[in-house]
Parts: C-alpha cells; structure tokens; sequence
C-alpha cells in the first residue's frame, strides 16, 4: 500500500504534501483535496493504532489520486523527497499526546521540533518555496491559570465579560507548559519565522477540540470520540479533574474548511497566527459532554474522577473572529448534531446499534 519516497506516484506530478495525512484530520484533508481534484502525496510513520484504516479508505476512494509514503517525519531524505515537488504542504505530522511528552520529551521534541525544521528547509531551499499550512494547538498559551473562573453549574466560565464573550485571542502572551507544549510551541514559532526570514508562505492554526469522523480517539488524545467510543461500548469514562474544565469543540469538516482557505489565502495571511475553534457557542464542559452522549446513545454512561493532568487547562475557548474574518469561514456547526454525527458514525464503524433516536432535552447548563 505504502512507497518508498523514490516510487510515490505522486512524486514529479506537483502533488500536495500531507504530512501525517493518515490520521485523523490529515486523511479529511486528504480526502477533501483528492475529491477537489488534487493529486495527494501522504507521509505518515502509520505507527498509531487505526490509521492503517483510515489509509486504506483514502487508497479506496481515491486510487488515482492518493499516493503514500511510510515514513518518519524525522527522516530527512524522505521528507527531503516528498517536499521536493509538493505544490502546498499541509503539516500535521506530530507528536500529539501530553502525557506521551512527559514519558519521553526527547522523542516528542524530535517529532515535533526537528521533524517541522527538517520539513521547512526542503521548502527553504527549493528555487520557489511551497506554501505550507501548519497544525499547531491551544497548549501554546499555557494553562491559564491567571485567567479568573467561576463555576456555574456544571462548567467554568471567565469572571471578564470579554473573554467569557469571545474567547482567547491571539493577542494573549504565548506560555509553554509541558514538554509537548515547549515543543509545539517551538514549532509554531520557527514555522511564522521561516515567513519572515526566508520568505516561506507559512501560516499557522491553533486549533482547540477538533473531532469528527475517522477519529481514534484516546484517553491521552481526541476526548470527544474517546467519551463516545466508551458510551457506546458500555465502559466508563475516567475524568481527570472535576469534569466542568470547559473547551469549544470544533467539527473536522470545518477544520477543513479553514485549511483550505488558508491555503487558498496564503498570499495575504502568510506569517500569521490564527486561533481555530468553536468559539463560545460551541463550548462545552467535559461533564456536559457526557450529559448529551447519554441522551444520544439512550442510556446512561459511568464516570470516575482522579486528579487533574499536568498542564491541564480548566478553560481553553478560542476567539476565532480573525480566522472567521481573514479566511472566510461560516460558522460552525452545533456541537450538539455534530456529536450526535459522530457517535452514529462511530457505531456504524463499530457494528453497534443505536437505540431509536429520541428527542434530545436541552440540560440545565448545556451550552
């Protein structure tokens, strides 16, 4: 299924490059280029368990157009290779999990450092240099420990009217915490810099909660399709914390719907930064979450508390009215039909039946 970088087909035809293009949000986008009529050259490691899958649908669906490469980001001569020729690059190659920072912070700095400064010089050196859009994340303003909350109800909220009103902006100073923070965040920056030293068309977007389908969702990484998989299948959900840590969830078809305006942008926004979420409206505590999923799959689902997880941010929601503005985008679908997408999704990938849809009441403190 996989190539080597010397026999991608792709290779020579001015394909764009998907770094990490077999998982989750990489193999929607994807998927999105191929039916817009793009040639696709994926480089994924294919070490997370269930992209094989999500490589095989893209092969499936699109056997003229998807090409792969199995390789590791940290391989310079493939990644050297697959940029070579890319007409635009879509970087989501990384280390993704916090906790896997902690464990092994070398290996995530590797991935997530060396392997994007490996990827922007290839770009670097080329006579015309590809635009590249990059996949960067909230934990780069830290945990926010000095943005005051209340707790109502079932969810904390900023005690400043402007943020609980719109969100984080990109104007707030940049913290890392944790490894995986430190390491993203470097990447975040050296990818805005290769725009302003090198003329690179770079921009960047910090994404919140994305989830949709073909997620594989973990107690590490992907929280939403993590909670349904475990609601459907009947297990607990363990939540780290009081549960009411508050996030704004985005769905991945319009995750994608920015990439590709900020591809088709990067004349005008290359150097820039943008927040990328839901935004107020889609802002939902991890209990609230649970709450909706038990109206979904038609019964109720079982929590257990432990303490809260290093670098855990009691509220992240991104004020996204510069991406909104400077890309285009309409607003967001409703978190409550899009979970309920999923989780139907899900079960259908699962072989588990729903039971019969019912009507969904509106909770005290559902956002």
């Amino acid at each position: 299924m996989t190539q080597s970088p010397s026999k991608a087909a792709a290779i020579g035809r001015r394909p764009v490059l998907v770094t990490g293009g077999a998982g989750f949000i990489g193999s929607n986008i994807a998927d999105r280029l191929a039916r817009d009529g793009h040639d696709v050259l994926i480089l994924d490691a294919l070490v997370r368990p269930g992209v094989e899958r999500n490589l095989a649908w893209l092969t499936e669906r699109h056997p003229r157009r998807i090409s792969a490469v199995e390789a590791d980001i940290r391989d310079g001569t493939a990644v050297a290779d697959a940029a070579r020729d890319a007409a635009a690059v879509f970087h989501m190659a990384a280390q993704v999990a916090v906790t896997t920072s902690l464990v092994e912070p070398m290996a995530d700095h590797e991935v997530n450092v060396r392997g994007t400064l490996l990827l922007l010089e290839a770009l670097r050196r080329r006579d015309k240099p590809a635009p590249l859009v990059f996949a960067s994340t909230n934990k780069v303003y830290g945990d926010l420990a000095d943005v005051a909350l209340v707790r109502e109800r079932d969810a904390y909220l900023p005690a400043a009217p402007a943020i609980r009103q719109h969100g984080i902006g990109e104007d707030r100073p940049l913290d890392f915490h944790t490894p995986y923070g430190c390491s993203k965040g470097a990447a975040d920056q050296y990818v805005l810099d290769y725009a302003r030293s090198f003329g690179v068309p770079t921009a960047v977007l910090r994404m919140s909660c994305i989830y949709g389908q073909r997620q594989m969702g973990t107690e590490d990484q992907g929280w939403v399709a993590h909670f349904a998989i475990r609601a459907l299948e009947g297990d607990t959900i363990s939540i780290y914390g009081d549960g009411a840590q508050v996030r704004d969830v985005l769905d991945v078809g319009d995750t994608v719907e920015a990439y590709m305006a900020a591809w088709n942008r990067i004349g005008a926004i290359a150097g820039r930064a943008f927040n990328l979420g839901g935004g107020p409206a889609n802002a939902i505590s991890l209990r609230q979450l649970v709450a909706h999923l038990e109206d979904v799959v038609g019964r109720p689902v079982e929590t257990s508390y432990a303490d809260w997880r290093q670098g855990d941010q009691r509220y992240f929601v991104a004020d996204a009215r510069a991406a909104r503005a400077a890309l285009g985008l309409r607003a967001p679908k409703p978190w409550r039909s899009g979970v309920a997408d999923l989780v139907a999704w899900l079960a259908a990938e699962r072989g588990i039946d729903l039971a019969p849809a019912r009507r969904e009441p509106v909770r005290a403190g559902a956002a």
